[in-house]
């Protein structure tokens, strides 16, 4: 049994958190261009100017993201000082998750500032923050510019975005991939998604059905590949018929809280 799960570097108040090994480029499907307030189009704009400059492609606005960063930058004005979680906030990958963002990769900047150009500047001026900004490994952001005490409390979160699949799309792209490896998929993916939907300590699947000699189950934002123990378990050609199954997303954090906001996938080999 494997499970993906996110590392987050810090460095600041620049906060980076990405999917183990996934560097994939995925399809996106954007939500919005546009900001919703004047003054974080404002921050939009002069972010995407300064890609173009790098030679970079822009950032699509989404709305996701940008409900994830504006939560958190209500937090920032009401608790400081800055700070990228505070007590009883979920993690960055957690609360962009829990906001309807997908992803494989997230960053956070914040800072405070009188306009969005002095936010700009600041963040362009820090070499954390600008690497953050200048990502090319990134294609989605969501901003937030929250008023407070005479000065703006400002988070912009940065992300890769995942295109958004259906739990049977899910099992179609990772039954290809598995199918490939000559082997025979079961039409039934009942018995599957009972063992994906199961708690991480559970190693047995229930219910009826023929019992699989090989169960595994893992976490990913790029299902194109599958996990290296589960690709040499095909190698070994001891199976014949395999069960795909996905579910929900689960995480290790307090009450199941999601760790990101990828896809869980379970294989049964027999």
């Amino acid at each position: 049994m494997a499970r993906m799960v996110l590392k987050m570097k810090r460095n600041g108040t620049k906060s980076r958190w990405a999917v183990g090994g996934v560097v994939a480029l995925m399809l996106v499907a954007a939500t919005s261009v546009m900001a919703q307030d004047s003054r974080e189009q404002s921050l939009l704009d002069l972010a995407n100017q300064a890609r173009q400059e790098a030679g970079l492609k822009p950032l699509v606005w989404d709305a996701g993201l940008a409900a994830a960063a504006h939560a958190h930058a209500v937090r920032m004005s009401t608790e400081g000082p800055l700070a990228h979680r505070y007590g009883g906030e979920e993690d960055l990958g957690q609360r962009a998750a829990a906001a309807g963002a997908k992803f494989s990769l997230i960053e956070e900047n914040i800072a405070i500032g009188e306009t969005a150009l002095q936010v700009h500047q600041s963040w362009m001026k820090s070499p954390a923050h600008h690497d953050n900004l200048l990502n090319p490994n990134i294609d989605r952001v969501g901003l937030a510019l929250v008023p407070a005490h005479g000065v703006l409390y400002a988070v912009a979160d940065y992300a890769r975005g995942v295109e958004a699949m259906t739990i049977a799309q899910v099992e179609e792209n990772v039954g290809k991939v598995v199918a490939a490896n000559g082997i025979q998929l079961i039409a039934d993916a009942s018995q599957a998604r009972q063992y994906c939907a199961q708690e991480e300590t559970a190693d047995k699947t229930t219910g009826t059905g023929p019992h699989p000699r090989f169960l595994m189950r893992w976490q990913s934002a790029d299902i194109t590949k599958l996990p290296p123990v589960l690709e040499q378990a095909l190698r070994t050609k001891q199976y014949y018929n395999a069960s795909v199954g996905a579910c929900e997303p689960k995480g290790n954090g307090a009450g199941g809280a999601t760790v990101f906001s990828g896809y869980r996938v379970a294989v049964l080999l027999y």
